[in-house]
């Protein structure tokens, strides 16, 4: 596991286009956390990493917006899912075993359907100051080791 505490937005955001720079086609990404802990921020760092200049938003109402970049973005949002097997109707396993890069906010949701190997990313507030992010990196499995240690060399060089 990797701790990375960032101290604003625009630190959270910078550390996702780093991500987003490193990401290649089948990618799974999943990000964690309360409403509010910067998961959107973070999901736009990812996609400007992918050269996508569209704004993102969070599907929270559509379930899934796609963006094209480098790579083509799945960014879906299933905090709304009545029940985990309603990702079934979206036609879930082409977006994780497709050609492109899928984030997942509150995919503890639906957490029996994720691929066994991908990257989860839990966000959490600081306590003490409302800017302050800590991320905590989880790689599942050997493509994901391989992306934490090469997003660690990056990080720790500035990027």
């Amino acid at each position: 596991m990797t701790i990375i505490k960032t101290l604003s937005a625009t630190e959270t955001s910078d550390l996702g286009a780093l991500l987003g720079s490193l990401l290649q086609p089948g990618d799974v990404i999943t990000l964690n956390g309360d409403l509010g802990a910067g998961k959107t921020c973070f999901a736009g760092g990812v996609a400007r990493g992918l050269g996508i200049n569209e704004r993102i938003t969070s599907p929270t109402f559509t379930l899934i917006n796609e963006y094209d970049g480098r790579l083509p973005l799945y960014h879906l949002d299933v905090y709304r899912l009545a029940s985990p097997e309603e990702l079934e109707d979206l036609g879930y396993e082409e977006y994780f075993y497709g050609s492109g890069v899928t984030l997942i906010e509150w995919a503890e949701r639906v957490e029996q359907y994720l691929p066994a190997e991908r990257l989860d990313i839990f966000i959490e507030k600081h306590t003490d100051d409302d800017n302050i992010r800590v991320l905590r990196f989880i790689a599942r499995g050997k493509r994901y080791n391989k992306l934490a240690e090469e997003f660690m060399q990056h990080d720790r060089s500035g990027h």
